[in-house]
């Protein structure tokens, strides 16, 4: 009986342990957690505030969490915890989503997943995320080191996705066409011209991305360019985000929903 007692006390122990690897709640709440330190100052300033109006606007929440190391968890497991240990998301509506990433250093391989909310689950397919978003759109990115672009990419598809923009079947077709997470360069252009010249008749001035469709003025730069300044904006400059600053988690569950990959 002794011995069963002392077995089991140091499994607690052992388990206690492992989970206190897992990142606390950051003070004061932010969306944005770069532990691996591979965003800049800048970088982090502007997708918070991009994630804050989002979660403000819609009342989904997406944290985007970078670590040196995973402590021996597997990626879907750590992100799962963590997304439960935070409250990602509203409590009843399960609508958060935790996108975290491992980057890759040395011989240790890069690893990345999105874990979605009981809420999400139906909206982002983990076929979807698993193909589609993390396969095309984030580590090609990764792979050249590029983790803002490959963060930003992604995180403009499960933005549109999750308000409405398309479903996520639409965007499954678009790829399977050959283009990005939006339509070809050629039909986005003459779109674009068409905009600016009829700007440019009433004397207004033009800016992409205030304009065009969100995932349209995306597409185009994600079309064109691919380094990580192409997606600084998110859609039209981080001047044009308002304050207000994030509110703190809901209390959202998961469930085990999700995908992700590695390189």
């Amino acid at each position: 009986m002794k011995r069963t007692t002392i077995i089991l006390f140091s499994l607690i122990v052992t388990v206690t342990s492992v989970l206190a690897q897992v990142p606390e709640r950051p003070q004061p709440a932010r969306l944005v957690n770069d532990f691996a330190n591979v965003l800049s100052d800048s970088e982090q300033q502007n997708m918070e505030s991009a994630l804050e109006q989002f979660a403000r606007k819609t009342s989904t929440q997406i944290v985007v969490v970078t670590v040196p190391d995973l402590e021996g968890y597997d990626r879907a497991d750590y992100a799962q915890r963590l997304g439960e240990k935070w409250g990602v998301g509203q409590k009843g509506n399960d609508n958060g989503l935790v996108v975290l990433v491992k980057p890759k250093v040395g011989s240790s391989r890069g690893q990345v997943f999105i874990a979605t909310g009981y809420g999400l689950e139906g909206v982002l397919p983990d076929a979807i995320v698993n193909s589609t978003i993390v396969d095309n759109e984030m580590i090609p990115r990764f792979e050249n080191e590029d983790y803002y672009g490959g963060l930003a990419a992604g995180l403009n598809v499960i933005m549109d996705i999750t308000r409405g923009e398309y479903t996520a079947e639409n965007y499954q077709e678009k790829v399977d066409a050959g283009g990005s997470a939006g339509i070809p360069f050629g039909i986005i252009f003459i779109i674009l011209m068409v905009t600016i010249l009829g700007r440019r008749r009433r004397g207004r001035f033009y800016s992409p991305g205030r304009s065009l469709p969100f995932w349209l003025a995306m597409g185009m730069m994600s079309g064109s360019h691919r380094s990580s300044g192409s997606f600084g904006n998110f859609s039209s400059g981080s001047g044009s985000f308002g304050g207000g600053g994030f509110g703190g988690f809901g209390g959202g569950s998961f469930g085990g929903g999700g995908a992700g990959g590695s390189w």
